[in-house]
């Protein structure tokens, strides 16, 4: 398939930077990509549509002997992350703790651990840091408590004094530390996720609604060869609902006009997928998975801890669709291929930059997986 014109659907992920962050680094890396080929190209300035949540802007890239015209259209839903982040920080702990306790009593994390233990030990992650910040500003309370008593404070006294300064103790290295541990942002995220997972976020499902309205009168009216909805990490699932609620408004999408692909990158289906009440995530999946109107491709790396590496993401929720299975074509890929050798040892520990070199320019040619030459590039992602 030869591709001249695109349309290109982003579902975001949970970020609160939101448009301003992802078009610099579209357009960044997109010329970092044409110095790599040989390729020139211009990136259109972003158009909002005051309208509906969205924003678009256009792409051109011509190589030797192909021209491809790429309209971006960015879905955007980061007024209600900033929303969630607004939230106060003992909210975000408490309801992190809640949500992760719940999801090991109901043995969320062991299938996750089971599918992959490196992907369960980053999901455990905040809960333990928080569980080893609270124990040692517990020490220092008592620490503090003990000096007080010494020096003649009732020890009512002495045992507030300790307990106010252990708090407070807790509360600042939460702050103080965040930029380099993110522990507040992964807090919204869990519990968010947890909460989108039994259907407990309105908010989102009516955006996620819309979005699918706004799929479908892309393809309807859009004169692209071929359309590609994104979904990145946590847009991974969001990308999976977008698509399945739009086959639900129009059962036709994908037969006719455009072409309908489905790409998802650095996903982690299972944190929504794996809880007994996500069923509704399943049926999802289970109807991708037997589609034949919508080609969905699933890039993994190992060198994406926040990615499960191997991982079905039909057969690991335990979905069967039998024979009439079509969806996913996994492929798996490494960073090697994408970064030069002399940045690869320091950058795989860069745990958040390395999730996002699926949106970012490669530093070598011939690798497997190159997101700009599949937004921009004259191959269908099918036949790629």
């Amino acid at each position: 398939m030869s591709v001249r014109r695109r349309l290109v659907v982003y579902v975001q992920g949970y970020d609160p930077r939101g448009l301003p962050e992802y078009y610099r680094m579209f357009r960044q890396a997109f010329r970092n990509t044409c110095a790599l080929y040989g390729l020139t190209g211009t990136v259109g300035k972003p158009v909002n549509d005051r309208e509906r949540f969205m924003t678009e802007w256009a792409v051109e890239t011509h190589g030797p002997d192909w021209d491809v015209a790429t309209r971006y259209m960015f879905l955007r839903w980061e007024d209600i992350i900033r929303r969630d982040f607004a939230r106060p920080a003992w909210w975000k702990i408490v309801h992190m703790v809640l949500a992760m306790s719940h999801s090991i009593a109901h043995g969320v994390v062991r299938r996750i651990l089971k599918a992959h233990w490196r992907f369960g030990l980053f999901i455990l992650y905040p809960l333990v840091l928080t569980v080893l910040w609270a124990l040692f500003d517990a020490a220092v309370g008592l620490g503090i408590a003990d000096v007080a008593s010494d020096h003649g404070a009732p020890g009512w006294l002495a045992g507030l004094i300790g307990a106010a300064l252990g708090l407070g103790s807790f509360a600042g290295a939460i702050r103080v530390t965040e930029k380099h541990t993110y522990l507040l942002y992964l807090c919204d995220d869990i519990v968010s996720t947890w909460q989108f997972a039994h259907r407990k976020r309105p908010d989102w499902e009516a955006r996620l609604d819309l979005f699918a309205g706004y799929l479908v009168d892309a393809v309807k009216t859009t004169d692209a060869d071929e359309v590609v909805v994104v979904g990145h990490s946590s847009g991974s699932f969001l990308a999976v609902d977008v698509v399945d609620r739009a086959l639900t408004r129009d059962p036709a999408l994908g037969n006719h006009g455009a072409k309908v692909r489905l790409l998802t990158i650095g996903a982690n289906l299972p944190i929504v997928g794996f809880h007994a009440g996500a069923q509704w995530f399943r049926a999802r999946l289970a109807r991708l998975a037997v589609s034949d109107q919508i080609g969905w491709v699933d890039f993994q790396s190992r060198h994406d801890i926040m990615n499960i590496w191997p991982f079905d993401p039909v057969a690991g929720h335990g979905v069967d669709p039998g024979a009439a299975r079509r969806n996913p074509t996994v492929v798996a890929i490494s960073f090697r291929d994408l970064w030069r050798p002399d940045g690869f040892g320091r950058r795989r520990w860069r745990f958040f930059r390395a999730h996002f070199q699926f949106l970012l320019a490669n530093e070598r040619t011939g690798a497997p997986y190159d997101y700009y030459l599949i937004c921009c590039g004259p191959e269908g992602l099918a036949e790629r």
